[in-house]
């Protein structure tokens, strides 16, 4: 077929793919090298088939809208350029051979971080060679940038969607600079700010750091697979992608936007307990179920593990992660899978530091006690705090919260509250929300009290919201 160029590396490489693969990346490349056009393309076997930057932006913008980026198409194509072929002298040709590209793929999509390294290493810079920091920012950008486009232009989001969350682009800032914070320097340290983007680093550190940091491996799979539409219906062997973006449900049609934006909620998600990881529920949004406490406890109380984010009037973005279901009562509750977050200015996890066991607290209607829904730290000096008198909130921290090792996570350490959203995660809890059921205020007198106390009368009676777990997935 291909005569002594097959070499045993290509065959190697070729075998990691299962046959119905193989074709799929057989066709892709026949596509991009034109191959599969006029009969004198076939006949000209002596011309052996290649692809250029050219045709892979011509199929790009085959599309009415790229299905992604022109920087990432660049960067994918310097990855291809990259790949030495024996006998060959590397990177002169401007051409990829059949075989740079399937080694291409076997290694980004197979490969381990050794394979994967030096042709990341080109996708940043097409020297390669010891990188700057600012460079592995851009690399870090584009690449999450692209994530989110091809996902969208895929309808991939699983009824998420660019206009039902937050504007992305300061979210993309924000997860790779997370993702750059892991970049250590030979001697061990992590440089910050200035001192990162103008450090030097060599092919060892990042091959250390893209080890560490799997988001970076999982987001070019979907890059390749996704973007270049190939390998993309058939099974992924890692499940890494699986659960990348959870299912969204309860937010279709009702005109509301996330405090979320997509990239947080795929690096909130990955923090999660693996079998929570496949979908969301919105629970309560002040901005659909008003600004009121018992109303956040109706509809938080008892329906499994949540997240909450909130915002400040500064628009700060924070909040955090109760493992177990919301009890209203004066003990401390949850286990060591809590944790908090920050979503902006910067994007970041606190998790549990082992040294006391305040994970959660929800409290209401007790003289003795404070009322009112915490997170971390302590009775007072709460990570996280908001007052049953709906609106004040506290984020006491220094100089860390005790439980989850958090800063203050809001502007202020007594802030105002501007917006909040409750999301259950995995599935629901038996006893939450199934047809035919009682609603949360028949099962717990607590919760009804509560209403009663506040002078809210009942108004849920013959109009409860109707559960939307037959939602379709989009």
């Amino acid at each position: 077929k291909m005569g002594n160029a097959e070499s045993n590396a290509y065959q190697n490489h070729l075998s990691r793919f299962l046959p119905e693969e193989q074709s799929d990346i057989d066709g892709l490349f026949d596509t991009l090298s034109g191959s599969s056009g006029s009969s004198g393309a076939k006949n000209a076997k002596a011309a052996k088939k290649t692809v250029t930057l050219a045709a892979l932006q011509a199929r790009q913008s085959a599309h009415t809208r790229e299905p992604l980026p022109e920087a990432m198409t660049a960067r994918l194509y310097n990855g291809m350029k990259s790949i030495d072929l024996p006998g060959k002298s590397a990177g002169l040709s401007e051409q990829i051979a059949k075989e740079q590209f399937v080694i291409f793929m076997s290694n980004l999509l197979k490969g381990n971080t050794d394979e994967k390294i030096s042709i990341i290493m080109r996708m940043i810079a097409k020297t390669g060679g010891p990188l700057k920091g600012k460079q592995i920012q851009e690399f870090t950008e584009d690449l999450i940038t692209s994530v989110v486009h091809v996902l969208s232009y895929r309808k991939e989001l699983k009824g998420w969607s660019l206009e039902n969350t937050r504007d992305s682009s300061s979210g993309v800032k924000a997860l790779a600079s997370e993702l750059l914070s892991e970049l250590k320097l030979p001697d061990g340290t992590k440089p910050v700010g200035s001192q990162l983007l103008d450090s030097s680093f060599d092919q060892s550190v990042i091959e250390d750091w893209v080890y560490r940091v799997p988001q970076i491996s999982v987001f070019l799979s979907v890059v390749i697979r996704q973007g270049l539409h190939v390998l993309h219906s058939l099974p992924d062997q890692t499940n890494d992608i699986l659960n990348l973006v959870p299912h969204c449900k309860g937010i279709k049609g009702r005109g509301v936007v996330s405090l979320f934006d997509i990239p947080a909620i795929m690096y909130i998600n990955s923090h999660l307990p693996a079998e929570m990881q496949h979908k969301w529920q919105l629970l309560f949004s002040s901005r659909l179920h008003g600004e009121s406490f018992s109303q956040l406890c109706a509809h938080v109380v008892n329906k499994g593990p949540c997240i909450v984010i909130m915002r400040d009037l500064d628009g700060f973005l924070f909040g955090g992660f109760a493992s177990h279901s919301w009890e209203v009562k004066p003990q401390f509750q949850g286990d060591n899978r809590c944790f908090l977050f920050s979503v902006f200015p910067s994007l970041a996890v606190y998790t549990y530091t082992g040294y006391n066991d305040h994970y959660m607290y929800l409290n209401h209607g007790q003289q003795t006690m404070p009322n009112g829904l915490g997170m971390g730290g302590q009775h007072g000096y709460f990570g996280l705090w908001i007052d049953s008198d709906y609106g004040k909130g506290h984020s006491k921290a220094k100089p860390r919260c005790t439980t989850y090792n958090s800063p203050q996570l809001s502007a202020k350490e007594d802030f105002t509250l501007d917006a909040m959203e409750v999301w259950a995660v995995g599935d629901a809890p038996e006893s939450a929300g199934k047809k035919g059921k009682k609603s949360i205020l028949d099962v717990d007198p607590q919760a009804q009290a509560l209403l009663e106390m506040a002078g809210k009368s009942r108004q849920s009676e013959g109009l409860r919201e109707p559960m939307e777990e037959d939602e379709g997935d989009d």
